[in-house]
């Protein structure tokens, strides 16, 4: 393990809570700031399958000559506190600070310690394209599926951290930011600088794949957040598996244990945890010659990520029959948006939709 942060150490200090975060610093150190060492905190979070993709990420980056902190930044009421409390000096050290999510409640605290001159938000996947228009728009920083929604007791309460770091996010008073993404950027905040993000470091680092018959299904946390309701997601992946002639469905991580060995049973696919963001999976191979996705990072991702395989990506549309009574109202139009943007930046195929039966008229 690297030492604790509070000694002189790189002025560029990241933060990142999720792998494909880590990923995408990665991605940004190798296009913007080659050869140049990261003072790099993971604050872990308590999800296993988010933490051991957490500690492959971390090996990689300790292998690109990255220095990583590991904070179990939320083991136990006291961790935030000594957390923050340990990361105080190098952020008030640090000349560019660089971090994958801006509506995290951790992250919003750190921004409020910090006076570097330079910051630099990479892709939380399609989350970045709703801060920066949420930022463009001068409206307080809500995550997509929460948008509509009352603010609770807690969003009250942590409301002037967000207040601040949502200043802190903004350039002037000698404060330039960069968002470094591969999402389209519709509205993007006045004086804020977008670089692309081509997946350069992944396609460099690992393959081409080996590419197999048949397709490879995507899974989504739609269940899990409660957008999608989960006798509908499971008839209508089934009935993509049967269309598509996939075999293999790659889990997404904070997919629930009980939801996918339902899906094994009632779908017959092999279900697939892997141990590091998809994109680098796919990279590595062996992919199948079709990967069909619902809306989700991935239809932007992985046509940068698998460019010259040969390799398709497919996108299925959300039915808004498959909603929840609870998904927001800004859930069908952000999903769509997902959708179309990508649609017009990649040459994706749209996957044949699903026959769910009665389902589909619920």
């Amino acid at each position: 393990m690297s030492p604790r942060a509070g000694r002189t150490g790189p002025r560029t200090l990241a933060f990142v809570e999720s792998p494909v975060q880590l990923l995408n610093v990665l991605e940004w150190a190798h296009a913007h700031a080659p050869g140049a060492g990261l003072a790099l905190v993971v604050l872990s979070p308590v999800d296993p399958m988010t933490r051991g993709q957490l500690r492959r990420m971390a090996e990689l980056a300790r292998e690109e000559g990255h220095d990583v902190r590991w904070e179990e930044a939320r083991g136990g009421a006291s961790a935030p506190l000594r957390t923050i409390g340990g990361l105080a000096v190098p952020l008030r050290r640090a000349r560019r600070v660089v971090l994958g999510d801006p509506f995290s409640r951790y992250v919003q605290l750190l921004l409020t310690i910090t006076r570097a001159p330079e910051v630099v938000v990479v892709d939380d996947g399609t989350a970045t394209m709703e801060f920066a228009g949420q930022l463009a728009r001068g409206e307080r920083l809500v995550r997509w599926h929460r948008k509509g929604g009352r603010p609770g007791p807690r969003d009250l309460a942590l409301a002037p951290v967000s207040a601040a770091a949502r200043r802190r996010l903004s350039p002037g008073d000698g404060r330039t930011v960069e968002v470094f993404t591969s999402m389209p950027m519709e509205d993007v905040p006045p004086g804020v600088t977008v670089r692309a993000h081509t997946f350069t470091w992944t396609r460099d680092r690992f393959g081409p794949p080996r590419v197999t018959r048949g397709a490879d299904l995507v899974g989504t946390s739609l269940v899990e957040t409660g957008v999608v309701d989960a006798d509908a997601y499971v008839a209508a992946v089934g009935a993509l598996a049967r269309t598509h002639g996939a075999r293999r469905y790659f889990a997404h991580r904070r997919e629930t244990t009980e939801k996918l060995h339902r899906l094994a049973v009632e779908t017959g696919l092999e279900i697939v945890r892997p141990e590091l963001p998809l994109e680098l999976v796919a990279r590595r191979g062996p992919v199948g010659r079709t990967v069909v996705s619902f809306p989700s990072t991935v239809v932007h991702t992985l046509p940068l990520a698998l460019a010259g395989t040969g390799v398709r990506v497919a996108v299925c549309d959300i039915d808004p029959a498959w909603l929840t009574a609870h998904a927001s109202p800004r859930a069908r139009g952000f999903l769509a948006d997902v959708v179309g943007t990508a649609r017009g930046a990649h040459p994706l195929r749209p996957a044949a939709p699903p026959d769910t039966g009665p389902l589909s008229a619920r």
